[in-house]
């Protein structure tokens, strides 16, 4: 039968080490404390697999270097990108202008968006489905389906005021007064 481990020793017995080596892999004295903290995280997740607490010095290693690679993976994946509004922010529309567009506008604005961020717009606007839908058919998460939607919006945004900024002189803004009597 095995013995149950005493977590309170194993932290004590192995944190500095298992900091060092956090540290030579992220080379950030947070990333590897938030490293380190992981690893004995997992470990008191998981403490009724190990076996043989002999092992468990090399079982802690070889999990905190499996958790740096999955962190690798992920930020390789899906790579921080600072929002710099001089470059991110659309520019703005006026109202009289979006009364102006027809479906037809907006659907070949829509055509124009790259196509990664054009099927997440396209299933939430056209086809309404909800972010864990659209996450289940592009097999993909729940955050980026909302990033996909969010850079989407903004896509469409800019297409759509350039092409309002190309016709401003073929749209008649509608007066409050005439569209009350519709």
């Amino acid at each position: 039968m095995a013995r149950e481990l005493d977590l309170e020793v194993i932290v004590g017995r192995f944190y500095a080490s298992l900091y060092r080596f956090a540290l030579s892999l992220t080379k950030s004295e947070a990333e590897a404390g938030d490293l380190t903290q992981q690893t004995f995280f997992i470990l008191a997740q998981r403490s009724h697999q190990i076996r043989d607490i002999s092992k468990v010095k090399c079982w802690l290693f070889t999990t905190l270097r499996r958790e740096f690679l999955r962190i690798v993976r992920t930020q390789t994946n899906h790579p921080h990108v600072e929002f710099r509004p001089e470059i991110h922010d659309s520019p703005s529309i006026s109202a009289d202008a979006l009364r102006t567009l027809d479906a037809k506008a907006v659907i070949d604005a829509l055509d124009r968006i790259e196509p990664t961020y054009r099927t997440a717009v396209e299933l939430f606007y056209l086809s309404e489905l909800s972010y864990k839908e659209i996450a289940e058919t592009l097999d993909i998460p729940i955050g980026t389906v909302m990033s996909r939607l969010s850079r989407g919006k903004e896509h469409l945004k800019a297409i759509l005021a350039t092409a309002i900024a190309e016709n401003s002189d073929k749209i008649i803004p509608l007066n409050r007064d005439e569209e009350a009597t519709y």
